[in-house]
């Protein structure tokens, strides 16, 4: 058996997972540690890049506390990573400010100097926008995109962006931090809109880079998933505890292989991720783009293959929202009193197993409350920072349980909605893999099974997809596995949940009323931030 770590850099903390590979993907030992997210009022998500190192060192030694395996045994690291954050570094690797996250949104202002002018197609720039679709079959339409972070920096903070040497995504940071080397794997060159993606000519375009007015030499090499980098180097290894020269590998964003490790790696196979954020993606041969949906088929693992990808920024954020806002109460821990280790609750292990069996007693349709999750603006099916979180048909009979239990179905709906957007251009596979942390509840998978009226299909230890992603990859470097089409084999489904006619009905009715909230309330919205 050959010994490998994966690191999976979320929004929140780090998992880092150690895997044996034989004839299947073994999860041995894991650690998690979290960090912060820094949201502040003008639109801006940072985080802090020494807190993502502290994290994956901790989370390193304390593997080798659960297991009998040696450091010395270890054969290769890699990492499954958060996507389109924006980390510029100068020439010794330091970046010369706080790292901004995917989240961020700021640059309001860069975009529409950029795009939002002229003859316009979405909103963007015709011009711009058919150039874009020509070389990448993708385009930079959202005030999150890295390029419009990138211009941020140069237009509001030019004495740091004279400092910048290079652009790196979250995970491209870390491999230098390991190898000292500067790179960027192809998912993530992808996702700058600035890589042209035509045949025999992959790589970053010195015609996007002229236009948007991003200096080419701040783009790095870019490299496979399946490449090797480079090795350990020793202070990288002292501070992990691991030995120096061990083989790391280029690994891929979160969008990239979360797909792989739930098992999705044929043409047709659709997998539905519930995180911190949310998002549906399905396998496609040929790129295509959905600008009015925000939909776009990026650049996958396997030659010739695209992962159409629509994404929602708080799925499971909005779970956590309900933890700290509303569900200690429901508990009544504070209500009556209790000390919470003489409550009955204590025998749950932990509170959202709580609010699963909460949400189940509830019943369909959360008498009649529709939650929609927009707790930090929506991206697909509509691009929208000012849309926000709201609870509608609250009447005299509406109790705690029921606002709980619209939170959960708010996310089931808007993960249907952007599934009905895919299902517009191309065909999702009747059995859905459900993955992240939000598939661990069979409470959340028969609601999704019921809302889509597809079957949902779990895989064991879904909320370590991610890392098994990176981990196959990883094999498939080393030598151990034949190539990426072999992984399904390894990562068989562990529960099905076929939908309830009588409660997708009911859901059936909730979901058109759900779909027509944002139209109603889009000048709302807007004006709540001074916009009407």
């Amino acid at each position: 058996m050959v010994y490998v770590i994966a690191y999976d850099i979320g929004t929140t903390g780090v998992k880092t997972c150690l895997f044996g590979i034989d004839k299947k993907i073994e999860l041995i030992a894991n650690a998690h540690q979290g960090y912060r997210l820094y949201i502040l009022a003008n639109g801006g998500a940072e985080q802090d890049e020494e807190e993502w190192w502290q994290a994956m060192c901790a989370t390193t030694k304390e593997l080798f506390t659960h297991t009998k395996i040696e450091p010395s045994e270890i054969a290769g690291i890699s990492f499954c990573s958060q996507m389109q954050g924006l980390v510029l570094v100068d020439k010794e690797g330091r970046p010369v400010r706080r790292p901004m996250s995917y989240m961020d949104q700021r640059a309001v202002k860069e975009m529409k100097k950029g795009m939002a002018y002229g003859i316009k197609v979405a909103g963007v720039n015709a011009g711009k926008l058919v150039k874009s679709l020509l070389l990448t079959k993708a385009a930079s339409t959202s005030v999150k995109d890295p390029i419009w972070k990138y211009k941020w920096v140069e237009s509001r903070e030019p004495e740091r962006f004279q400092k910048v040497y290079k652009w790196l995504d979250v995970k491209e940071y870390l491999i230098h931090r390991c190898t000292g080397r500067f790179v960027m794997t192809e998912d993530s060159a992808f996702a700058t809109f600035l890589y042209d993606t035509r045949r025999g000519r992959e790589g970053f375009s010195q015609a996007l880079c002229r236009m948007y007015g991003v200096n080419r030499t701040h783009l790095p090499d870019i490299v496979k998933a399946t490449d090797r980098v480079g090795g350990l180097t020793k202070k990288a290894a002292a501070d992990l505890g691991l030995v120096s020269g061990i083989p790391v590998f280029g690994g891929g964003g979160d969008a990239t292989l979360i797909g792989v490790g739930a098992g999705c790696t044929d043409v047709g196979d659709t997998h539905i991720y519930s995180g911190t954020s949310g998002w549906v993606s399905t396998i496609v041969e040929k790129q295509r783009v959905d600008v009015v949906s925000m939909i776009a088929a990026i650049v996958g693992v396997r030659q010739g293959r695209y992962n159409y990808f629509a994404e929602m920024e708080t799925a499971g954020k909005c779970l956590e929202w309900v933890k700290d806002h509303l569900a200690l109460d429901e508990i009544g821990v504070y209500l009556e009193k209790k000390h919470v280790a003489e409550s009955q609750e204590a025998v749950y292990t932990n509170l959202y197993d709580y609010l699963m069996e909460t949400i189940q007693e509830t019943g369909p349709g959360a008498g009649g409350v529709i939650f929609t999750p927009w707790l930090h603006g929506n991206r697909c099916p509509f691009e929208d920072p000012d849309s926000a979180g709201m609870f509608f048909n609250i009447t005299l009979d509406t109790g705690k349980t029921e606002l709980i239990r619209a939170v959960l179905e708010g996310i089931c709906y808007h993960l249907r909605w952007m599934l009905e957007s895919q299902e517009k251009h191309i065909k999702t596979s009747e059995t859905i893999r459900f993955v992240g942390g939000g598939a661990l509840s069979p409470v959340t998978g028969q609601i999704l099974s019921d809302i889509t009226g597809h079957r949902i299909g779990v895989v064991e230890n879904p909320q370590n997809v991610g890392s098994v992603g990176a981990a196959a990859v990883m094999g498939v470097g080393l030598g151990i596995i034949n190539n990426l089409e072999a992984v399904k084999a390894y990562i068989p489904l562990k529960q099905i949940f076929e939908p309830d006619a009588k409660a997708k009905a009911l859901y059936d009715r909730n979901f058109q009323v759900f779909k027509r909230l944002y139209g109603s309330n889009k000048r709302n919205f807007k004006a709540m931030h001074g916009k009407v």
